[in-house]
């Protein structure tokens, strides 16, 4: 195919106090097989420290733009409101695409009317992993579950037509934009996909910290969601409930996952298991509080 006739991609990455990974992100995306002449890289930086200058020192080649509004949903949008593309694709700055990344989703969407990709967890030292690691390498991402079971793709790996995109409209703030704007296309009758080999690369979380700031962020922006349904409060509680009870089906996908290695990585899996879904299920009740 002649390049002029292949679609012209718009690379959306939010950004927000993260130059050593939006760095190695960049590193990737320069990368792809996807002709250079029928791609951008925007970067919309969310009031980073050294702001919109500092990504630049380091990107030159780039486009940024900076997202005044907090949240990576708005910085989205931020991206989206320069980008030329007749396909937006959107990556996060702590995630490392494949080469073929451009290449694949792209032809998903000859099947689908939106798609989303492929994440896979990866570790510094296979042989020896936190906690936080051993949970997130069982855990972590799901995407096909996502995307064929919940019906949503995580916004860290997902392409979308311009012209399907500006009819749903931009991604919203304070709830998780990714599932509502999915969710939004899904209810216009726009159908999702899952690209199985448009592949990205995240690290795992080393720290238990990290892995519970996580989670703090995800309730939050779950409960949000979900307070817009009716009858959300007993779902809620039913949900929090099935949280702390899910250790006991999901312990022998820790005890069998061929990636935790010898028994001292397989205990560390179960004990993440068990604390972050004590965790979550308490987070879950006392979010409840004053609503």
């Amino acid at each position: 195919m002649n390049d002029l006739h292949m679609p012209f991609i718009s690379i959306v990455i939010p950004h927000y106090n993260d130059l050593e990974n939006l760095e190695r992100c960049l590193i990737k995306l320069r990368r792809q097989t996807w002709p250079k002449n029928r791609f951008e890289i925007i970067v919309a930086d969310n009031n980073s420290v050294g702001g919109v200058a500092a990504v630049e020192r380091i990107a030159p080649d780039v486009r940024v733009v900076p997202a005044v509004k907090q949240g990576a949903g708005p910085a989205r949008n931020a991206g989206v409101g320069i980008a030329r593309g007749d396909i937006l694709a959107f990556i996060d700055s702590d995630c490392f695409a494949n080469e073929t990344w451009l290449e694949e989703g792209s032809a998903a969407l000859r099947h689908f009317d939106y798609v989303g990709g492929e994440v896979v967890i990866t570790v510094a030292n296979a042989q020896h992993v936190s906690l936080a690691e051993a949970y997130e390498i069982v855990f972590g991402f799901n995407f096909k579950k996502y995307i064929e079971e919940d019906k949503f793709s995580g916004s860290g790996n997902l392409f979308v037509p311009r012209s399907i995109f500006d009819k749903v409209g931009g991604f919203r703030s304070t709830v998780s934009e990714d599932v509502d704007w999915c969710w939004r296309a899904n209810a216009m009758g726009f159908r999702l996909g899952y690209a199985a080999k448009a592949v990205v690369c995240h690290s795992a979380r080393h720290e238990w910290v990290g892995l519970i700031r996580k989670w703090d962020r995800v309730i939050s922006e779950t409960i949000a969601l979900n307070r817009e349904q009716a009858g959300w409060r007993l779902r809620w509680l039913i949900r929090a409930a099935g949280t702390l009870l899910s250790p006991i089906p999901h312990a022998p996908r820790v005890i069998l996952c061929d990636r935790l290695l010898g028994f001292r990585n397989k205990a560390a899996g179960l004990v993440g298991l068990c604390a972050i879904r004590a965790y979550r299920s308490y987070r879950m009740l006392t979010s409840m509080k004053g609503i």
